[in-house]
């Protein structure tokens, strides 16, 4: 991620090779100008510029500031003050995005709110990720390394005032960019083992716990879910826990994230178009791993006890088969009709665990079903669970900036999972498909205040947007911490 930095410096005479300033739209025929500075606001008039959210324009300083080029970015508003923060976050990621291969570009957005220069920040940070882990060109070929350094121009709030936002923001950035180089790892290279092998080492110098179980432990525990999913793969499942635990802590979270590191579908095999995004279904394990590094980091007042359920769902010779009865950590039996629906296997055995903890309140966060997919989009996730649950994650994405719709658990659903020769089947019928597998989830969850995030859609872009590039977006890590930061601000008050 970048160097964030605070300067009291004027946009005139910052250092810097790029100058991101915010463009306004003209009234009437008004042409487009830079809030509050009418020297860069005259020069740029002739361009006609656009100033729709997101639009680029980079131009050389020509002496209107120290920054070798100026890089407008269009936020879509005539008035900067109407702009709301998530569209400052989605511009000047765009624009921060846009400098691949730049050293150090400066912030400023006159006349603008502090609240304003810390959405500007976020996204900035966000904004400037490049995984080019694989790439192996040279000269005019090589890839192009993220943006290096962001400073954000103070203004009169001054330095001292915006250093708890700063810090902030580079937590935000770190997290959401962990995540990103999960879900951006070849599947090849990142099996289950190897994925619990990072998140001991990114947990290492953070006072996180934890623990590894690994096939034969998982066996002998009764994760039938787990085991049942893994083992038509020649590399078995883990599950990984971490606690995060501050002295003094009265509140508690579990999280538990699905991290399917292939999914093929199983025996019920996926059509082969699209199956290589089925490295993206792990991003609830990268999520809920991102969003505990960051209360750590954040030393957030708050006990965060994280599940990763984590399997590889092969068709090998040793799969199970559609038709099979697995025994669920809790003791529930489910038939496996299904291997495709294999997400809520693994996460019910996990979610066990977590009730177990007896925390104030259960996240999943999941790719869990197509469904959503058809349901909300490539952009918007659903979310469901228990009144309290739910609403705690819309409050929190509301202010996070992240498109969520809440989903219902309609009853007449259930009667469905209702097995044959089992307690539970693991599909229910088509229609309603993403509510069918919440309704099941819902079966390990038991009284607990809980919330089911299924970010099927927006865990995995097929295009660009603001400071999203294509492929892993890292959507839902602030939105969870944001709920973690709500929490510990709670049980202190």
């Amino acid at each position: 991620m970048p160097i964030l930095e605070l300067t009291a410096d004027t946009p005139a005479d910052v250092v810097a090779d790029v100058l991101v300033l915010p463009l306004v739209a003209g009234a009437g025929e008004a042409p487009a100008s830079v809030p509050g500075s009418p020297e860069i606001s005259e020069a740029v008039a002739g361009l006609a510029p656009s100033a729709a959210r997101g639009d680029l324009h980079r131009i050389p300083s020509a002496g209107l500031a120290a920054a070798t080029s100026l890089l407008l970015v269009g936020v879509g508003e005539e008035d900067l003050a109407e702009v709301s923060a998530e569209d400052l976050r989605l511009a000047f990621g765009a624009a921060t995005r846009s400098l691949a291969g730049i050293s150090r570009a400066a912030l400023a957005l006159p006349s603008a709110e502090d609240a304003q220069r810390t959405a500007a920040l976020e996204g900035a940070a966000l904004g400037a990720y490049a995984f080019t882990a694989h790439k192996t060109g040279s000269g005019s070929s090589a890839p192009k390394p993220a943006l290096g350094e962001i400073v954000l121009l103070a203004g009169e709030a001054g330095v001292p005032a915006l250093e708890p936002a700063l810090e902030r923001a580079r937590v935000l950035a770190q997290s959401v960019d962990v995540v990103r180089d999960l879900v951006n790892t070849p599947p090849n290279l990142l099996p289950p083992a190897e994925f619990a092998r990072r998140a001991e080492e990114l947990a290492a110098e953070l006072p996180i716990t934890v623990t590894v179980l690994d096939e034969q432990e998982l066996a002998a525990g009764g994760y039938g879910g787990i085991v049942g999913v893994g083992q038509g793969s020649a590399r078995p499942p883990r599950l990984v826990r971490l606690e995060y635990a501050p002295e003094g802590a009265t509140a508690s979270v579990s999280l538990v994230g699905k991290g399917i590191t292939f999914d093929t579908g199983g025996i019920s095999l996926k059509p082969a178009p699209g199956m290589d995004d089925m490295t993206s279904d792990m991003a609830g394990a990268a999520t809920v791993l991102g969003a505990t590094l960051g209360a750590a980091h954040l030393g957030l007042p708050l006990k965060v006890t994280t599940f990763l359920a984590l399997a590889e769902n092969m068709p090998g010779g040793g799969a199970q088969r559609p038709g099979d009865v697995v025994t669920m950590r809790d003791g529930t039996t489910v038939e496996v009709l299904n291997t495709d629906a294999e997400g809520r296997m693994v996460m019910a055995d996990a979610l066990v665990d977590a009730v177990a903890t007896e925390p104030d309140l259960v996240m999943d966060v999941a790719t869990l079903t197509g469904a959503a997919v058809v349901a909300l989009g490539k952009r918007t996730a659903g979310v469901m669970g228990t009144e309290t649950g739910r609403s705690a994650v819309l409050e929190a994405a509301e202010r996070s900036g992240e498109p969520f719709w809440p989903l219902p658990f309609p009853q007449e659903l259930r009667a469905d999972l209702t097995g044959r020769v089992a307690d539970l089947r693991n599909i229910g019928e088509r229609p309603g498909g993403a509510l069918s597998a919440g309704i099941f989830l819902r079966e390990f969850v038991g009284s607990t205040e809980w919330a089911h995030l299924d970010i099927a859609g927006p865990a995995f872009a097929s295009g660009p947007l603001g400071y999203m590039g294509k492929g892993a977006t890292g959507m839902s890590v602030r939105t969870v911490l944001q709920v973690l930061e709500d929490r510990a601000a709670a049980a202190q008050a």
